[in-house]
């Protein structure tokens, strides 16, 4: 039995198909899957609901980790995958994950599907961004950036539960070693990018924000971990744009969004704002209906 827990605040517009393509891959009776509506002002917990033989718990603060750990406490199989609301797998993905952990040998305790950016009708400078961002090998060799991890029984015995940060992919993947971890082959995660370059600009902020909590935490030690990954400040330039000196303009725009995040981040930290900072053009109904063909 796969346990699959989902952490959804306000996704009414996204949860459905994600829900419609997890259960579309599995057998009756071999999958559990839990949707944790956290704080949701819309109909997300109704729309969960719907699908059948899908357990919802409806917390009533916003919260991620709080949702993550809640649905471990009622899901009652392993492999364990968390998968964001916003996130479709490609079909065969979740069978392609299972057997991954169940292989011979000594298989991985971690594994993630490969990234597929949805970057239909984005502006300009989103494009050019990803066309960096998706190259950067950090991506190839980590469990983030997919919004969907799956864990083995001994992967999940890895920590005890989330802690009460943003930044939970990045958390995972400092529990686990090179070696522990794998990208699954076949398998594919449908991301959403944002909608609009000021969008882009917000999400970059608060992953930067739950980045820099995340690795404070651990070198205070109130968070153990194998080694939370640092950023690799020239990869672009060293890893995608010197074999490939065509992207030189679209490093440009990376380079661009990339600063202006990284001096808002810096001047939020200072001030005290910022707020959740969550990218919502993804989420728009339009978007999440444009984005459910094909």
């Amino acid at each position: 039995m796969t346990s699959v827990v989902i952490a959804a605040h306000n996704e009414e517009a996204l949860v459905g198909r994600c829900l419609d393509a997890l259960l579309a891959d599995a057998p009756r009776g071999t999958l559990d899957v839990t949707v944790v509506a956290n704080g949701c002002t819309d109909a997300t917990a109704a729309v969960a609901r719907e699908r059948a033989g899908v357990r919802v718990l409806d917390l009533p603060v916003a919260g991620k980790a709080a949702a993550l750990n809640a649905g471990d406490a009622v899901a009652v199989g392993f492999p364990r995958v968390y998968l964001d609301a916003d996130v479709v797998l490609s079909p065969g993905a979740l069978p392609a994950l299972v057997a991954a952990l169940d292989g011979p040998g000594d298989p991985p305790l971690a594994v993630v599907p490969g990234r597929a950016l949805d970057l239909r009708g984005r502006p300009a400078i989103v494009r050019a961004y990803y066309a960096i961002n998706y190259r950067l090998p950090a991506f190839r060799h980590s469990l983030f950036g997919r919004g969907a991890i799956a864990l083995s029984a001994a992967g999940r015995a890895r920590f005890d539960a989330f802690p009460a940060m943003t930044a939970d992919d990045l958390f995972l993947d400092g529990l686990f070693a090179p070696h522990e971890k794998r990208e699954v082959a076949g398998a594919s995660a449908r991301v959403a990018t944002p909608r609009r370059t000021g969008d882009l600009v917000r999400r970059l902020v608060r992953v930067r924000a739950g980045n820099t909590a995340l690795r404070a935490a651990a070198a205070r030690g109130a968070v153990t971990t194998v080694a939370v990954r640092r950023p690799a400040r020239s990869s672009w330039l060293r890893d995608v744009v010197l074999p490939r000196p065509w992207l030189a303009p679209a490093a440009a725009c990376y380079i661009g969004v990339t600063l202006v995040a990284a001096l808002r981040a810096r001047r939020e930290r200072r001030t005290g704002g910022g707020g959740w900072g969550r990218d919502e053009s993804s989420r728009e109904p339009t978007m999440a209906g444009a984005e459910s063909d094909g």
